[in-house]
């Protein structure tokens, strides 16, 4: 069912768990079709109104369109039959054909418009369509009119070149023009055509081919059932409508026509009659699909159209009825895999006349096939439809014929000698043309034979199938051996087979023999199944490893979870039928010789095998056992209820791994057809995933991978459930099983149930049904007993290529074999009956119970003359091994297994037939003498002298290691056979497996009993009785020796696994800012002289000199995360609607920018770039890994970097490189200032010098030249690494100078960088101090070294002394001076100075290593101008009557001693001294703004001071820190301001005892305050004058920026998706294909859109570099995937949106709804703050601006 975007939204009633996924190719609206969806469901536009409410169109409304639409038709198709030319390989020219359409296109679109006018014009339209006559009268190119003569032979001649004929051309084929049916069929719209199979003409082209005469011989077989040439050939036109679908065909379905043919389905009449057209052209729709080049493409469109007109029922029945719409499908199926078919190469190469689709064909290849299914299998989901179909015979055969075509395709031989040369992928195409072309219609089939009543059908089908399969085996020439080294996974008719044979006995009652062929029969069908059970064991023991990796992706495909159910399972169910019904000796010794481990199951310590090598034989034993043990243990078709299958495959895939909720709806198989009942998603699937899983939501780790939310088993399941033969069945990856069982065994350790390491667990099994009851023969069969008592001989005497997995096995079939005992032995006696019956003395009878207890004491071997056995001496009496005689005699004469299945095979033969004995006899004598080459055999005799029970006795004293380890339990508690408590399912390893067999034996029978107890009595030391011989000591001193160095081993490795822990946590942690880790710069010992730095590429240590300078690993990257900070905590959010937008006007960087262009319009440009910081926007942060390298080797490290191709992911050539030691992303190197810690202690010890002269030192230092150094390497490397920070953000975000570039501009962009670097520290603490100490972010900052290239290249910038600042700061001018030249703009008042970069100017100035005094003193002096500044924004913020009280009471205080301390004297000595100025006046609307409303108390105006104060204190403390190393002490929020001034000095000591905190008491005026206030107050009033609104707007600076976020996002996807995906861009007006939204700012792009292309830069980087310096985040509607774009790399992030599941949907490709995960949304936004993207994410490309 397909809805547009309105209709799905508009609906009334909708699912809340629906889902949507939506269509790449468009399609037709559903909406309004009751034959489709329920009415409930309707939109409200197509809620159906009752008729009376509907008015009548008036007639002569529509007159005008009904005259002058068949013309206009008629004109459309004009141009079409002109359009075409028809060239010369009858491939159209693409080019031609596309023009043609454009021209067309203004046409085609008003058709289109037409239909969208509503029901009155589409009925009119539906009129002029089918209309006979007009077409007949405009079209038949007869009269004078020589334009349409021409256009109807163009007509024609195109009919005729699609292998078509007008039934006019009658002569050609030899036909008869039918004359009265025609009419009649010709209303019905099936233009003369009335055949149901047409007899497909052989001398079309695509029989050109060499394998022209079995086509042939297909075809006579076909043409058989035809009626007359029909179907392939045959096309009239009798209507407009037929006509334009032919052009539209012809023309390979432009989305236009196809547009407009599906807006017409809403008129019923028209749907009628364009399905049957449709039919109609159905062969002409093949061809033309075959022959195209765009096949794909064109599929799609085909199926748009299809599913609309055969998903529904009433259509597809009638047209079925009327038009032979399954005669038709079937033959154009056949006709079309005809054309590639190759002679079969099975079984008998030179003879075989069997043909199969050659899967190299670009038809297979390219699913060319999948359309034409696909219709076939949505008209068999219709019961009416199937029905038609399994009751026509002629139809069944027809089908049996095409699934034959498929039947032993794709043969893979096996390489011997050479490995393959060329690896064909062919099988990718044979596997989807069986589950598409045979599996799914099997499926659609199969879902109508549920109940009893269709007995019938099942019927029909399996006699055909079985026809089938009996044609099949005689073209090939099969009789009973299969050919050796070959194997085709493809076997459609075998499983057709064997799945009707389940449906008729699990859902129809029907008897299973009543449908099953003879004995010879079963034989035939059970081998090539058995072949690729055995090929898959092969596969695996790497045995093809020459035909290449392709062969492995057979057998994974095989069994993985889309084929399961249609191949691996059908073949193990059909292989259990014939289990159940042929003579499970034959069966038995089948298994074990296809598996070719014939020769191997023999008593002698040494065997030939002729065909198999020993490094394979282990592996084959251990494929044939499991084989066994499955086969025997599977009950998917044998009585297993759906719930329990789905249940089983559950609990199968959680245990192998926790599971997605989407990906176990992957795994699970489910009937390829939709229909069929099961459908995952469903209610029985939830629940039973609820009762068998727990759900672990997706934990978040900063920088761990995404996770996501996965199912977990449940503690009863690993107790009760876990099921090895299910894992061993559905595993694609062998690995898998072992996951499953490390997992189990980590249960058991867990929970205290098994301590060791556990054997697969034993599992009680389903019941069988009554049908199957046979396939349990196979287990009480003595050759089974003699199979399982060789194997339990051959462990216990450690032959060779023997393991614990055999061992395993052989004790689970034992116990199978004990569970399921036919009988219980009441007549244990009569058991042992006369010799006469037993011909064999193996054993005596068949029932493994009695026969475990038999005690074998002779056994003849062959044995290569070499082997130890010969020397012994031969007892007279004997009993033969498995590969033993079969007489009692002591002859010589050995038959193997494969002789007595032979022997078994031909007395079945001669029950049937006599002729078959002729094939059989040449064939096995040639096939398995042993080649010649073979050492000679010669036989012995051993003695064995055991019983299976002794063995398995003798076993458990092995396992455990101790002599007379087992004794039976019950001589001590008799109970215990009494009532006996076996669980249905046992944990445990070898040892309890043998304790178990032991007592079900003894509880099974009492003969047992005894014989064990006898055997336990002998106290019988372990077989053969030994002594301890020299070299044996040897082996165990060897032994213990090997256990010391593996104890050894696990401690170094453990120790170093420790090193390596440490190591990680100190290097590693690169994004969470809360672990500390140790950097070698900062923690250098105090005693040491130097800073001694570790090379990580030579690995030398010492200090940086100016010769060989080291620097640190440095990631340099513009950032504007700053200039996002916001007034306000609460996040903005994602405008989902029009009316919500954000305006970027309250951002931290629009602040500023507007306030530097208001400097810069009224004062001198130099002045102001020193007055304010730069850097909001794409400042440049430094961040660094803390590894130190050489300069010089770093340089020879990029060189072979540059040298190595094999990079991706970053760009030698603009320096990026990772760090050699832990991986992170670099891109620049901070040469490290060579300097003592001991002279930094020296700079550390407080001086007891006045302030004044500390400031008189200041002023000095800062006035000497800073003359660059000599020439030396680290000088140069200073330059070069100041390139690079320059280099790193745009131009734009570095040159805010009137005069470009000025040296100003350097100097702004310089102390810039500090105070970025400084600012975003800060927001990595959390926007405080609070937490002290030094974080991660501390620990490895490199800001001391950037300080020093920093000052380096200040010092190179010498203020004027006339214009430093300092001087203003610290100095009181005479007043003349105040009065300069009028002309020139005034410089920037000292009180609208920024004072943080202010701070950061004077500290650059000086000379480094600073000194710790002089820092305190530019604080103090700092913190008085900012302590100024602060009131006198107050003053500004409170009103009129609040001014003038204050500064009437501070007045009266000027006098006190300490005036200078207080801040109501001060703020009143402010107020006063700007009254003198314009500031205060023009009180008017403006004003009002910025006063605020509340009434200032002392604590609040306290607050105010102390807010506006601390981001100074903040950044000048963690200066401090870096500078000299000092900690910072953790404190509350309400008193960092307080502890911080204290820190930086600003504080008394005396002072922090006092409570109630003053911020005033922190000043400490260089010079008298009240002076020094009203010379920078008069620098503002001079401003005023003039300009006094701008005057208060730059007094009141907003220094308390929140921290950064990015936007809130909805709750619900759908939201976002709704709006944007159809939201038009604002700069191209069209809606972009690929819409994105940046989640930053909120901006609507175009990905990859061209048409917002600007000088070859797509919009997103484009937005990228605008918004975030070349750092965006963006959200891509469609994808609901977050991509991040960095610098010139991108890189997929993940989606912050899951399921209810929690697990993405990328691409939107499930529907389902999709929730914020607020965590992961968390991760992305601190990885975006931190600037850790580079590092977290790994796998970055280049993007070539092209997003």
């Amino acid at each position: 069912m397909s809805l547009c975007a309105e209709c799905f939204t508009r609906a009334t009633t909708r699912d809340t768990t629906s889902t949507c996924s939506r269509s790449q190719a468009g399609g037709a609206c559903d909406c309004g079709d009751s034959n489709v969806m329920r009415e409930s469901g309707f939109c409200r536009r197509h809620q159906i109104k009752s008729s009376s409410n509907i008015p009548c169109v008036p007639k002569d409304l529509l007159m005008m369109s009904e005259f002058v639409l068949p013309r206009f038709i008629f004109c459309l198709i004009q141009y079409l039959r002109e359009g075409y030319n028809e060239p010369a390989a009858d491939v159209p020219s693409e080019k031609d054909l596309s023009k043609v359409l454009q021209l067309l296109e203004p046409q085609i679109s008003f058709l289109e418009d037409l239909t969208k006018m509503g029901g009155a014009m589409r009925s009119v339209l539906t009129q002029v369509l089918t209309n006979q006559q007009n077409y007949k009268d405009l079209t038949s190119g007869l009269g004078e009119n020589t334009c349409a003569k021409k256009s109807h032979e163009k007509y024609l001649i195109a009919l005729k070149s699609s292998g078509l004929t007008y039934p006019e051309d009658k002569l050609v084929y030899g036909i008869q023009e039918p004359s009265a049916g025609t009419s009649t069929l010709a209303v019905q719209g099936f233009a003369g055509a009335t055949g149901t199979l047409g007899q497909l003409d052989s001398s079309d082209e695509e029989d050109q081919d060499g394998s022209q005469g079995l086509g042939k011989r297909k075809r006579v077989k076909l043409s058989s059932s035809t009626k007359d040439q029909s179907i392939m050939d045959v096309l009239k036109h009798k209507s407009f409508l037929e006509e334009l679908l032919f052009w539209t065909i012809k023309y390979e379905f432009p989305q236009k026509m196809v547009t407009f043919l599906l807006n017409m389905l809403p008129d019923q009449e028209y749907k009628v009659a364009f399905t049957k057209t449709f039919v109609q052209h159905y062969a002409f729709i093949m061809k033309t699909l075959k022959k195209s080049h765009e096949s794909d493409t064109m599929s799609n469109r085909i199926v748009h159209i299809s599913v609309q007109l055969f998903s529904n029922e009433e259509l597809a029945r009638q047209v079925t009825e009327e038009c032979q719409l399954l005669d038709i499908m079937v033959t154009v199926l056949l006709y079309m895999m005809e054309s590639c078919l190759i002679k079969s190469e099975l079984q008998d190469e030179e003879n075989s006349l069997h043909v199969v689709v050659n899967c190299g064909e670009a038809l297979l290849k390219n699913n060319t096939y999948w359309p034409l299914v696909s219709d076939f299998i949505n008209i068999l989901s219709h019961q009416s439809v199937a029905k038609k179909f399994l009751e026509d015979h002629g139809l069944l055969v027809t089908w049996m014929n095409f699934v034959s075509f498929f039947q032993g395709m794709n043969l893979n031989k096996r390489e011997l000698n050479e490995h393959v040369e060329f690896e064909s992928q062919t099988y990718y195409a044979a596997f989807a043309a069986e589950l598409e072309a045979c599996a799914q219609p099997m499926w659609g089939l199969l879902s109508h034979c549920k109940v009893r009543e269709t007995q019938e059908y099942t019927r029909n089908v399996v006699r055909y199938c079985l026809e089938a399969l009996q044609d099949w085996f005689d073209a090939i020439n099969f009789v009973d051996e299969p050919a050796p080294n070959q194997v085709t996974f493809h076997l459609p008719l075998h499983r057709y087979y064997a799945m009707f044979l389940s449906k008729a006995v699990k859902c129809q009652e029907l008897d299973l023999d009543s449908v099953l062929p003879d004995q010879e029969m079963l034989m035939k069908l059970m081998i090539h199944p058995l072949q690729i059970q055995a090929s898959l064991a092969e596969i695996h023991s790497n045995m093809w490893v020459r035909n290449g990796l392709q062969i492995k992706g057979q057998a994974m495909t095989y069994v993985q979870s889309h084929f399961c159910n249609s191949m691996i399972d059908p073949d193990i169910y059909l292989l259990q039928v014939c289990a159940s019904r042929l003579d499970p000796d034959y069966f038995i010794s089948s298994v074990f010789e296809r598996f070719k481990v014939v020769d191997l199951l023999t008593m002698a310590s040494q065997h030939q095998n002729t065909v198999l090598d020993a490094e394979h034989e282990r592996s084959m034993l251990e494929g044939a056992l499991t084989f066994l043990v499955i086969l025997l243990s599977l009950r998917l078709h044998l009585g297993m209820s759906d719930d329990e299958i789905l249940r089983a495959e559950m609990v199968a895939q959680l245990c192998m791994n926790d599971r997605t909720h989407s990906s176990l709806l992957d795994l699970i198989p489910e009937n390829p057809n939709p229909k069929s009942g099961i459908i995952p998603g469903s209610y029985s699937f939830e629940s039973v995933l609820s009762a068998v899983a727990d759900f672990k939501a997706p934990v978040f780790e900063p920088g761990g991978s995404m996770q996501q939310g996965m199912y977990t088993p449940k503690a009863e399941v690993w107790d009760q459930e876990f099921d090895p033969v299910m894992v061993i069945l559905r595993t694609v990856y062998r690995r898998d099983v072992q996951s499953a069982m490390d997992r189990y065994t980590a249960f058991l350790k867990q929970n205290g149930k098994f301590p060791g390491n556990p054997w697969p667990p034993y599992k009680k099994r389903t019941p069988l049904h009554p049908s199957y009851k046979g396939l349990m023969r196979l287990l009480h069969c003595k050759t089974l007993h003699i199979v399982l008592f060789t194997l339990l001989y051959k462990i216990l005497m450690d032959h060779q290529n023997l393991s614990e997995h055999v061992l395993c096995m052989v004790l689970y079939l034992i116990e199978l074999g004990l569970e399921n005992s036919a009988d219980e032995e009441s007549d244990e006696e009569a058991s042992v009956c006369g010799p006469e019956r037993c011909h064999d003395s193996w054993f005596p009878g068949s029932n493994l119970v009695a026969n475990m207890r038999h005690f074998i004491n002779y056994v003849r071997v062959r044995v290569p003359e070499t082997a130890p056995e010969v020397k012994r001496d031969s007892p007279a009496s004997t009993s033969s091994d498995s590969l033993g005689s079969l007489q009692n005699s002591g002859t010589a004469q050995v038959f193997s297994l494969v002789a007595e299945r032979r022997k078994k095979f031909q007395e079945i033969i001669n029950r049937s037939s006599n002729e078959a004995n002729q094939v059989v006899r040449p064939k096995t004598s040639s096939k398995w003498s042993a080649p010649g080459s073979a050492p000679q055999l010669t036989t012995a005799i051993l003695e064995i002298k055991e019983s299976i029970l002794s063995l398995l006795i003798k076993l458990h004293h092995k396992l455990s290691g101790k002599q007379n380890s087992y004794y039976p339990p019950w001589l001590d508690d008799i109970e215990i056979l009494i009532q006996p408590e076996i669980p249905k399912y046992s944990h445990g390893d070898g040892i309890t497996a043998v304790e178990r067999i032991l007592l079900k034996a003894a509880l099974q029978s009492r003969m047992n009993k005894r014989i064990i107890e006898e055997i336990c009595r002998k106290v019988t030391p372990p077989v053969p009785p030994r002594k301890v011989t020299a070299a044996e000591k040897k082996t165990l001193d060897k032994e213990e020796r090997r256990q010391k160095a593996r104890e050894r081993q696990q401690k170094l490795l453990a120790e170093f696994a420790s090193r390596q822990k440490s190591f990680m946590e100190t290097a590693m942690d690169v994004d969470s800012p809360e672990n500390d880790i140790p950097m070698e710069i900062t923690t250098a010992e105090p005693q040491v002289s130097e800073a001694v730095y570790d090379c990580v590429i030579c690995g030398q240590s010492g200090p940086s000199s100016e010769d060989r300078p080291t620097g640190l690993v440095v990631l340099l990257q513009a950032s504007s995360v700053l200039g996002q900070c916001r007034d306000n905590t609460e996040p903005k959010k994602l405008p989902i609607t029009e009316e919500e937008q954000i305006y970027p006007w309250d951002t931290c960087a629009a602040v500023h920018d507007v306030r530097l262009s208001l400097l810069q319009r009224y004062f001198k440009d130099s002045s102001c770039l020193l007055a304010v910081s730069i850097g909001w926007e794409g400042g440049v942060y430094v961040q660094t890994c803390g590894h130190t390298l050489h300069i010089d080797c770093h340089k020879s490290y990029m060189e072979s970097l540059r040298n190595d191709q094999v990079l991706q992911g970053f760009s030698v050539d603009k320096g990026e490189f990772t760090c050699p030691l832990c991986r992170q992303f670099a891109n620049s190197v901070l040469p490290c200032y060579p300097g003592s810690n001991m002279e930094n202690n020296l700079w550390h010890r407080p001086s007891n010098k006045s302030l004044q002269d500390l400031i008189k030192e200041v002023e000095e230092l800062q006035g000497r030249p800073g003359a660059f150094p000599s020439e030396t390497n680290l000088s140069k490397e200073m330059e070069s690494v100041m390139k690079d920070i320059k280099n790193t953000t745009q131009k734009k975000y570095r040159d805010y100078s009137k005069t470009p570039g000025s040296p100003d501009n350097d100097f702004l962009f310089m102390y810039s960088v500090a105070r970025t670097n400084l600012e975003l520290e800060l927001i990595h603490r959390g926007g405080n101090l609070c937490s002290g100490g030094a974080s991660t972010a501390g620990k490895r900052s490199c800001l001391n070294q950037l300080f020093h290239v920093l000052a380096l290249h200040m010092r190179l910038y010498s203020i004027d002394s006339e214009f430093n600042p300092w001087r203003k700061l610290t100095q009181l001018e005479e007043m003349n001076s105040q009065l300069g030249n009028e002309e020139q703009q005034p410089e920037v008042p000292i009180l609208y100075h920024d004072v943080t970069s202010l701070l950061l100017i004077q500290i650059l100035m000086m000379p480094q290593p600073l000194r710790k005094d002089h820092f305190t003193c530019i604080v103090k002096v700092l913190f008085a101008l900012l302590y100024t500044q602060a009131l006198a924004a107050l003053s500004v913020k409170c009103n009129e009557e609040d001014r003038s009280a204050w500064k009437h009471t501070g007045a009266l205080k000027k006098n006190t001693c300490d005036a200078e301390k207080s801040y109501k004297v001060l703020l009143s000595f402010v107020i006063s001294e700007l009254s003198k100025g314009k500031l205060y006046h023009e009180e008017g609307a403006q004003e009002c703004a910025m006063v605020s409303p509340i009434a200032w108390s002392s604590e609040s105006m306290e607050k105010y001071l102390q807010d506006f104060c601390l981001p100074f204190l903040r950044i000048t403390s963690l200066l401090q820190h870096h500078l000299f190393g000092e900690d910072l002490p953790s404190c509350q929020e309400e008193e960092e301001f307080s502890v911080l001034s204290s820190c930086l000095g600003l504080l008394p000591t005396f002072y922090q005892t006092e409570h109630p905190f003053i911020s005033a008491s922190c000043l400490d005026w260089p010079v008298p305050a009240f002076d020094i206030i009203a010379q920078w107050c008069s620098e503002i009033n001079s401003f005023t004058e003039r300009h006094a609104e701008q005057g208060k707007a730059l007094l009141i600076q907003e220094s308390r920026w929140k921290l950064p976020h990015l936007l809130q996002l909805p709750e619900n996807y759908n939201t976002i998706f709704q709006y944007y995906h159809r939201k038009t861009c604002s700069v191209c007006t069209k809606v972009p294909k690929d819409p994105a939204v940046c989640l930053v700012c909120g901006t609507f792009v175009c990905l990859k859109g061209l048409c917002c292309k600007q000088q070859s830069y797509c919009e997103c980087v484009l937005h990228s570099q605008n918004c975030g310096a070349g750092t965006g985040i963006f959200l891509l509607v469609n994808a609901s995937v977050i991509i991040i774009i960095r610098g010139h790399r991108f890189c997929l992030w993940g989606s912050v949106y899951l399921d209810a599941h929690g697990e993405e949907d990328r691409d939107l490709r499930r529907g389902k709804p999709l929730y914020i995960c607020k965590e992961r949304y968390k991760v992305l936004e601190q990885q975006w703050i931190s600037h850790t993207f580079d590092h977290i994410n790994k796998r970055w490309g280049p993007h070539y601006n092209g997003l």
